[in-house]
């Protein structure tokens, strides 16, 4: 059978549909999204809560957040350079510090709304598996408060950060509905999950690891990658007391703010005038065409 190409008829293009913008820019799964914020006709206009999780290069976005028709509605966030105020002041994108900014954003959206003394969660993280339940009130069972895990385009492998988020999250007093399966440490074989790994990555111990690691067979290298931690005295064998602590504080005071003066409006401006590439007028383009000609003509 020959070949035939297929020609875009007249039909096709007073069809076509043009997607939308965050669509087009790669950055809104809407096939996802549609179920995320789909609530149930007997809910009676009750919201229906997402854990946004997003990652940037140098740190971590977490939101709880709430569909209308006129918008998302944000009720909490949390950031975790907000982690600087609880004593963790690098690695602020690792799988620890997603722990820890999961948990200051569920102790957070409970002490808002008044359920931070009936929810506890897990004070003492041990790595196992649990969901929130109900708690028994004055007033009764009180459900926990429910938020579905919202991703965005993030890969979701085994042992993603993203999972460290949702496990502080749930270990902070929120309800996620989640398994086992994607947490570090889980065995695909035995379909088991390995307490003891999980329990080290939330105290930053694969982190110790590897800076014992890089210590013994490259020095060089080790003082490059954590200078910053050899600058504050942070040591491999400090880490886990070092997460402990931060746990410790987050949960006596979700709402603590990073000590430091503010910037002023000039001083930002400033700062983002150093990385912008100055535009140039037609005489300065002319001139630099001409300077460029002139020194071939010299090398020649």
């Amino acid at each position: 059978m020959p070949f035939q190409k297929l020609a875009k008829n007249s039909a096709y293009y007073s069809r076509y549909q043009t997607k939308y913008k965050r669509r087009r820019e790669g950055k809104t799964d809407y096939y996802a999204r549609k179920r995320l914020i789909t609530q149930a006709k007997n809910k009676y206009n009750a919201p229906k809560y997402r854990l946004v999780v997003r990652f940037t290069n140098k740190d971590i976005v977490m939101q709880i957040v709430s569909s209308e028709i006129s918008g998302d509605k944000v009720l909490v966030a949390a950031y975790a350079h907000e982690l600087k105020a609880y004593g963790i002041n690098h690695g602020l994108t690792n799988w620890s510090a997603a722990y820890a900014t999961g948990l200051l954003i569920a102790r957070r959206v409970l002490t808002k709304l008044g359920l931070d003394k009936d929810f506890v969660g897990v004070e003492e993280a041990d790595g196992e598996f649990t969901l929130t339940e109900a708690a028994e009130t004055d007033d009764g069972e009180r459900r926990p408060f429910k938020a579905f895990l919202d991703v965005g385009l993030a890969r979701t492998s085994t042992g993603a950060r993203v999972f460290g988020a949702l496990k502080g999250a749930s270990d902070g007093g929120i309800f996620v509905p989640h398994s086992e399966k994607r947490f570090p440490g889980y065995d695909m074989e035995s379909k088991e999950l390995d307490a003891e790994t999980l329990r080290k990555y939330i105290y930053g111990g694969h982190v110790a690891e590897y800076m014992e690691t890089l210590a013994d067979d490259d020095e060089e290298r080790y003082n490059s990658q954590f200078s910053k931690y050899i600058e504050d005295d942070i040591e491999a064998d400090g880490l886990e007391d070092l997460y402990t602590e931060a746990h410790k504080a987050i949960r006596e005071d979700p709402f603590k703010k990073v000590e430091g003066e503010k910037k002023t409006k000039e001083e930002w401006k400033a700062i983002s005038l150093k990385h912008k590439t100055i535009r140039l007028s037609k005489a300065e383009k002319a001139a630099n065409v001409q300077a460029k000609i002139q020194k071939i003509l010299a090398e020649e």
